[in-house]
């Protein structure tokens, strides 16, 4: 049975860094505030309208590298964002046009911050099949031009950062090596509890001034809902994997976890009773980049040593709508 293995990573962040100390310039907020709650001591913004797919392009050049192909080479892309660089059409195209690949499939996948775990499911079924042979599958993010970076937007707007992560997945034919499974949710109920009001299709027009002035342009959140939620669906999503798998919690080399708060991050791994060294984290670095997050994370993890051939992996993910999911990988 063909397996979907990741031959190539690759990231990119924009050169801009901003500290928790620049954005107390914008708002009521501290940097101790920031650090308390969510982990996030700096994030990177763009400084000139780059777009999503060129971020995308730029992690896309390093996981070719990596992965020793050519743009060529690749025969479908799956691109997964909330920030697309338009309404219409969608990142996946663009990227597409930059590589220089025409003819070939882009598929936009929209769940925000479970969207790279969709994504790369969607991907390790079309080379099972056997219907695609070398994907890229892109997480990139570009939050800082659609915050509200004032006091009245605040608790979300201290969260998130810009970047991109690319993984190539081609077949292999190793059955002890791999995508070993993923498990995908949703519950549609909690929508509003983490959601951008407008501008949407349910309004006619679809952009006012009045939707400018109320700020309903800007992604709200509860808070306190996102957090328990998220507690409970990253554990569940853990669990599900690994039973699926018989493989037990200490057979896991590393946790690469949607970078949402690190304080999520630290109840994950108490819950499984790791130390915080096998729960990946890099937040403090790069704040919530959203779909781009584990991409970005498994790449560095890669570069710093921590993933090695054999070792189980765990990619897990909770975020807006609700969706969440998992999938284990055996590297």
């Amino acid at each position: 049975m063909l397996r979907s293995r990741i031959t190539g990573t690759g990231m990119y962040v924009p050169d801009k860094v901003v500290t928790n100390f620049d954005l107390e310039k914008l708002m009521d907020t501290t940097d101790s505030w920031i650090r308390e709650r969510a982990g996030i001591v700096e994030r990177r913004f763009v400084d000139s309208e780059v777009g999503t797919s060129g971020l995308a392009y730029e992690a896309a050049k390093m996981a070719l590298s990596n992965a020793k192909l050519q743009a060529s080479d690749i025969d479908f892309i799956v691109f997964a964002t909330l920030s697309s660089d338009y309404l219409v059409p969608g990142s996946g195209v663009l990227l597409q046009e930059k590589l220089g690949i025409p003819g070939i499939p882009a598929l936009d996948i929209r769940n925000q911050c479970t969207g790279f775990i969709y994504g790369l499911s969607v991907a390790d079924q079309f080379i099972k099949t056997g219907m695609y042979k070398k994907i890229m599958v892109v997480g990139s993010e570009i939050h800082s031009t659609g915050l509200d970076l004032s006091t009245r937007g605040r608790d979300v707007g201290v969260l998130f950062g810009d970047g991109a992560g690319v993984v190539i997945v081609e077949p292999s034919d190793d059955p002890d090596r791999g995508v070993l499974s993923s498990h995908l949710h949703a519950d549609g109920r909690f929508a509003k509890e983490l959601f951008m009001e407008n501008p949407g299709s349910l309004h006619i027009p679809r952009l006012t001034k009045e939707m400018l002035d109320d700020g309903s342009v800007y992604p709200i959140m509860n808070g306190r809902q996102v957090f328990k939620n998220a507690v409970i669906r990253f554990c569940e999503a853990i669990t599900e994997c690994l039973t699926a798998n018989n493989v037990s919690p200490d057979q896991v080399k590393l946790v690469i976890p949607h970078q949402a708060n690190l304080r999520i991050t630290e109840a994950v791994a108490q819950r499984f009773n790791y130390t915080l060294d096998r729960v990946f984290s890099n937040i403090h670095k790069y704040g919530n980049t959203t779909a781009a997050s584990i991409p970005i994370a498994m790449h560095e993890a890669l570069m710093q040593g921590k993933i090695n051939k054999g070792d189980y992996i765990v990619l897990v993910a909770f975020g807006s709508g609700f969706t969440w999911g998992s999938i284990l990988l055996r590297w």
